[in-house]
Formats: C-alpha cells, sequence, structure tokens
C-alpha cells in the first residue's frame, strides 16, 4: 500500500471522526431524535466499513 494510499485513508477517518462526534453533538442536544452514542457508533461503523472497503482494494 503506498503512502498516498495511507494519507488517504488517515484523512477519511479523521473528517469520519469529526462529522460522527458534530451528529453526537446534534442528537445529544435534540434527545428526542435519537441516542447520541447509537447515532454516533453506527456512523463511526459505516466509516469504518467504508476504509475497509478502500484498503483491501
Amino acid at each position: 500500500m503506498s503512502t498516498l494510499a495511507l494519507l488517504v485513508v488517515l484523512l477519511l477517518a479523521l473528517v469520519g471522526l469529526i462529522v460522527f462526534a458534530g451528529l453526537a453533538l446534534l442528537v445529544h442536544r435534540h434527545p428526542a431524535w435519537a441516542q447520541p452514542l447509537v447515532v454516533a457508533l453506527g456512523g463511526v461503523t459505516l466509516m469504518a466499513m467504508a476504509v475497509g472497503l478502500i484498503t483491501t482494494r
């Protein structure tokens, strides 16, 4: 795996972490929408799946 691919994976992981932390904060401020932990973990799971698919190519 090249260095560029590793940097892209790192960038995707960092952006995903920021996005899903924002989702967790949004749901935390409006608890009627969903549980914050479930939303954050669901988002992290989707991002991990996407990164896993990219790295196996």
